[in-house]
């Protein structure tokens, strides 16, 4: 059984169909990336799974268990979180305040402190910086952050959305580097929406390219990394 089933899922609004009627699944440990071009329905998908956006078709199980009709924050406490596309980070918070945003729902201290520990060894410049203002960080700092302020839920699920955009290249490697460290080292599923469609077929297990809000290939990161299709919409080949 996978750890998330994503069935005919169908998303508008208003009289426009953002998703439509799309299926796809996470296995335990694995990073599936979700490609395509802008409005294609990649971010609305993350936000429908997290409960942002209600469905107007389709049902959505986290191992086994139908969540479709949860509010975000039982989905959360279901095991998922979500790291959002512009960071959304508070500004005139310190970067360990907004760290600990994440973890609201998490009664136990010494999983929080746990948490804290792993986010500052992960990226150790967010522990350099986190008596700061989270707004006067770095776009690839405060992406950090808001990866870590994620993590800070203690999900078995994470979802990124566009965690490379706006960010120089040498910083977009670490957080690469990051997000396969997160995989490897605590065994945790991935969600990986990105533009990037290079990074993100290169760095995941399994991939879904979307258009127009359909899924229209899929298959292993490295499968669609190949496919002449894919290369010639998404790779620029």
């Amino acid at each position: 059984m996978p750890m998330l089933d994503v069935r005919n899922l169908t998303v508008s609004y208003g009289r426009l169909e953002a998703v439509r009627n799309i299926n796809f699944s996470v296995e335990a440990g694995r990073i599936v990336a979700l490609v395509g071009s802008n409005g294609a329905g990649k971010s609305t998908t993350l936000k429908s799974i997290i409960g942002l956006v209600p469905p107007s078709a389709g049902q959505i199980f986290m191992d086994g268990t139908d969540i479709s009709r949860m509010g975000a924050a039982a989905r959360v406490h279901a095991g998922v979180a979500l790291s959002p596309e512009g960071r959304r980070l508070f500004g005139r918070m310190s970067v360990r305040d907004n760290l600990l945003t994440g973890a609201h729902g998490v009664s136990s201290r010494a999983t929080v402190r746990r948490s804290l520990d792993e986010v500052y060894a992960l990226f150790p410049r967010v522990l350099e910086r986190r008596a700061q203002l989270a707004g006067s960080l770095s776009g690839g700092e405060q992406q950090m952050v808001a990866i870590g302020r994620a993590l800070m839920a203690n999900p078995r699920l994470l979802m990124l959305d566009e965690p490379s955009l706006g960010i120089a290249p040498k910083v977009v490697a670490e957080i690469a580097g990051a997000i396969e460290r997160i995989n490897r080292e605590k065994n945790m599923s991935i969600v990986l929406v990105e533009q990037n469609a290079r990074l993100a077929l290169r760095i995941s297990h399994h991939a879904y390219a979307l258009e127009h809000g359909e899924i229209i290939r899929s298959g292993k990161g490295a499968e669609l990394l190949a496919d002449p299709f894919v290369q010639k919409a998404y790779l620029g080949v």
